[in-house]
């Protein structure tokens, strides 16, 4: 009889003050890490996903073993899972990018952990389980080599609850081969920057049946070369993608033109900000501000859509970082900008930094509740202060105003995700303010 195996990526909770799951009714992504661990489980095993954002979990399911995966943003989701299920005598295993960097901790609320890229452990956890004899901690090598990777099992998961336009998310690649000072992007699974072979991701595009596709690598460009050969590849697909890369990539024509030919949607870049001096210190030298116009140009050209990543909290800001920031978008009419607070991430040479200077708060709390609190002490402003400027930004970026300010008439694609994204955006800054759109909109 197949043993049953029941594999959950957590929800997370929606504040530190609201400890209700967030549950939604409208996620387009379809995730990678569910299918993927069910595609590398050895065929004796009978395997159930659950994704908590848009399915209920059945703490009564007669699973033989539970496996969660968790960033540090799921993790006391995960762990409240963990205990439920434990509680009613499962056996249960965790990993995942949180493990990764906290296994220590998360070895206190299951009874194994594994760390680092699943393969070369999964079998034998798995297999360990089902004989009795699970040991606490098991440590993966990194793979040398991304080839062969076996096609994820999307057959499990309920397609229905995604939409009627779902996306799904693929990976071309592993690690992130820039350097910047606060990222642990680049730390997660030792470092280095791998790539799949095209002809791998090619058929694993042909094997999901969407047209829609976004890559959840690090830096989608991180490889030129490699990043060609794929665009190339995609164009007899007729795809729509999206990803993530550095903005250089932005200034490169031919680059650029291969991506709009191969389908290009959407792209996401880490600005992080307008300063030169602020950029050098965080070690992304590579951003030119005096080219951002440039950049966005090339990208306004080609109907690309887009969105901007910045970051505040550096020793170098002053309060009208806030205002200047805010009227740079504005004037380049950005459609989408996230704005976060500097965090001391595990790992990175800032958290070592940080860390030095006995200038992190809430240690605990790090990554946990992403945007809610800041977990340094700035050297010109007040945590508080740094917190409410940058609950403010999304409240003046996303008003109404500034959104039809900035916003091209949603007749492209391109722009028809710009406008759903900002009133998604709006959505969350009106739910963290507790005011209504009339005070919403007064900022």
């Amino acid at each position: 009889m197949d043993k049953r195996l029941l594999i959950i990526q957590p929800s997370h909770y929606r504040s530190k003050r609201d400890r209700t799951v967030f549950k939604t009714r409208s996620r387009q992504l379809v995730p990678l890490a569910l299918p993927y661990l069910a595609a590398i489980t050895p065929s004796d095993w009978h395997v159930t996903l659950v994704d908590e954002q848009v399915q209920e979990i059945d703490f009564n399911h007669p699973a033989d073993l539970v496996a969660i995966t968790s960033w540090t943003v799921h993790s006391i989701r995960g762990y409240d899972i963990a205990r439920e299920f434990r509680q009613r005598g499962r056996t249960v295993i965790m990993g995942g990018p949180h493990v990764w960097f906290h296994p220590e901790e998360a070895a206190e609320h299951c009874d194994a952990v594994g760390i680092g890229e699943g393969e070369p452990i999964w079998s034998q956890m798995l297999a360990d389980a089902a004989a009795g004899r699970l040991q606490k901690v098991y440590r993966a090598p990194q793979m040398p080599s991304l080839a062969g990777l076996p096609v994820p099992r999307w057959d499990l998961l309920d397609r229905r609850k995604y939409g009627p336009f779902r996306t799904f998310t693929l990976l071309s690649s592993r690690g992130c081969p820039m350097q910047c000072e606060f990222c642990s992007e680049r730390l997660y699974l030792g470092g280095g920057f791998r790539v799949r072979p095209v002809e791998d991701v090619v058929e694993e595009i042909k094997r999901c049946g969407s047209k829609n596709i976004f890559f959840g690598d690090s830096d989608f460009g991180g490889k030129r070369a490699h990043a060609m050969k794929l665009m190339e590849a995609l164009i007899p697909l007729k795809l729509r993608w999206s990803a993530l890369w550095t903005s250089f990539l932005c200034y490169d024509d031919e680059y650029m033109n291969l991506a709009q030919r191969s389908g290009l949607l959407h792209v996401n870049m880490g600005l992080e900000s307008i300063s030169s001096e602020t950029l050098k210190g965080m070690n992304k030298k590579f951003n030119k501000v005096e080219k951002y116009g440039i950049m966005l140009e090339s990208l306004r050209k080609r109907g690309i859509s887009y969105s901007l990543n910045f970051i505040f909290g550096w020793d170098n800001e002053t309060p009208a970082v806030f205002n200047s920031t805010l009227r740079f978008l504005r004037e380049e009419k950005v459609p989408v900008a996230y704005f976060n607070i500097l965090c001391p991430e595990k790992g990175t040479m800032f958290y070592e930094k940080m860390k030095q200077d006995d200038r992190i708060l809430r240690l605990e709390e790090i990554g946990r509740f992403p945007g809610e609190f800041c977990h340094i002490k700035p050297k010109n402003f007040t945590a508080d202060e740094l917190e409410r400027n940058v609950q403010e930004m999304y409240v003046r970026f996303y008003n109404w105003k500034s959104m039809f300010q900035r916003l091209p008439l949603p007749v492209t694609q391109g722009n028809i995700a710009s406008w759903v994204v900002n009133l998604s955006q709006r959505r969350l800054a009106e739910r963290s303010l507790g005011n209504h759109n009339n005070n919403f909109d007064a900022f």
